[in-house]
């Protein structure tokens, strides 16, 4: 039974399907929060009255994604400066993020010099940990050798990981190693998820990282991961599972059961939308209007509830 859910136009409209709503919010560009429960996705604006109020025992975290450091050409002449400005909007968020995570496509040609810029500008941002998941781009040439060296040091096979903060567990994933089509992770990551959930319980919180994402978003364009299925099936039995992704340069939404997927905007340039283009390509917006494709995305966890506030910003 689909739940009814607040228009996030703040019209005053009410009863949008769950289908409807991902429609509805599937392209959106403003700041908008969807709440995470049990699978249903609720939207409101920021600051309305059904927003989950912000404590101090909050995990509060902040995803950030493809600043293919490196770029030169249109649409985006500095692709350094609108990355200052999305860790400068970060340090202006009001509140110390426990942790950030930037969702791959670091740089754009993985050289020594564009991890070390992109590592040495991730220093400014005011949090306690930073965390990382490659993306293709930065395997080019050396499968991923000179990231795992420069962020992955302490992670295991080609840079997963796990950890826990405020009862939520993470799990962040590689799919972008072993490319033909679509990304893919491979028996012995599967192996890792499996083993790393076994002991928790059903009612755990869990979010995942990946930077292409885990649903098949458009297959022909290689968004999608041919074997995400043998995860998203041992995660059937959590209650509430988020996965966030970059990749796809665009905001993008979806809800399968109690899994939802949040596609995250880049700090770079924007794509096409799926089947309006010639393919994945940087995609030149009139002037002025390039901010208006890139952003930040906060997240907010209140301990012992079973929701994920999720609110995306553009760059300002």
């Amino acid at each position: 039974m689909t739940r009814p859910t607040h228009d996030s136009n703040g019209d005053g409209e009410h009863g949008m399907t769950r289908r409807q709503l991902m429609r509805h919010s599937a392209w959106f560009g403003g700041a908008v929060v969807l709440t995470v429960t049990g699978g249903e996705v609720i939207s409101h604006l920021p600051g309305s009255s059904d927003a989950p109020p912000a404590g101090s025992a909050d995990l509060r975290f902040v995803q950030v994604s493809d600043s293919h450091i490196g770029f030169q050409g249109p649409p985006n002449m500095d692709v350094a400066g609108t990355f200052a400005s999305a860790l400068n909007q970060v340090n202006s968020l009001g509140f110390r993020p426990d942790f950030v995570m930037h969702s791959g496509d670091l740089t754009h040609l993985s050289t020594p010099a564009q991890f070390d810029q992109v590592k040495q500008m991730l220093s400014q941002v005011r949090t306690d940990r930073v965390f990382t998941v490659p993306g293709e781009h930065d395997s080019i040439g050396d499968n991923g050798v000179a990231y795992r060296q420069t962020f992955a040091k302490n992670t295991l096979g080609d840079g997963w990981y796990s950890f826990d903060t405020h009862g939520v567990h993470f799990i962040a994933l590689v799919n972008t190693l072993h490319l033909e089509q679509l990304g893919h992770l491979g028996n012995d990551q599967i192996d890792f998820v499996r083993k790393d959930i076994a002991g928790l319980s059903s009612d755990t919180p869990i979010v995942i990282f990946s930077h292409i994402p885990l649903f098949a978003m458009y297959p022909k364009w290689g968004w999608g991961t041919d074997d995400a299925v043998q995860v998203l099936s041992m995660l059937r039995r959590f209650s509430s599972v988020t996965c966030l992704n970059g990749h796809v340069h665009q905001l993008f939404t979806k809800t399968e059961g109690n899994i939802t997927f949040h596609a995250a905007a880049p700090t770079c340039y924007p794509f096409p939308k799926p089947g309006q283009g010639p393919g994945p390509i940087p995609q030149v917006l009139p002037a002025g209007r390039l901010k208006d494709a890139l952003g930040i995305r906060t997240v907010n966890y209140r301990q012992g509830s079973h929701a994920l506030a999720v609110k995306d910003e553009k760059l300002v």
